[in-house]
């Protein structure tokens, strides 16, 4: 499995970006798709995930500004980021996890300046 991240950009507080994942295989049979970010200088944390039913959940400091959602027919998982924040600065992630194994893509960089 190979995982595409792209959308990643630099934007001022208040903006917007999605990110986007691209899977080189069919998602429908994951168990779950993620997305994490790593700041510098920090430990790498879940932002959102979204499992098998569609169910989704997000750490605090995102709920109400982010969305995770997923297109099947496109192998695709997105988060869409409202309302960015400069504390949203870091390296994310798209994670999927298949057959009990993880996959990660590359990461894709969102700055955001105040």
């Amino acid at each position: 499995v190979q995982l595409v991240e792209s959308g990643g950009g630099s934007v001022q507080a208040g903006g917007s970006l999605r990110l986007s994942c691209v899977a080189s295989g069919s998602i429908t049979s994951a168990s779950g798709m993620g997305w994490f970010r790593e700041a510098p200088g920090k430990q790498r944390e879940l932002v959102a995930v979204i499992i098998g039913g569609g169910h989704t959940n997000y750490t605090d400091s995102v709920k109400g500004r982010f969305t995770i959602s997923r297109d099947s027919t496109k192998d695709t998982v997105y988060l869409q980021m409202n309302n960015l924040k400069p504390e949203d600065t870091a390296v994310y992630y798209c994670m999927m996890i298949h057959s009990a194994s993880a996959y990660w893509g590359q990461g894709t960089q969102v700055t955001v300046s105040s």
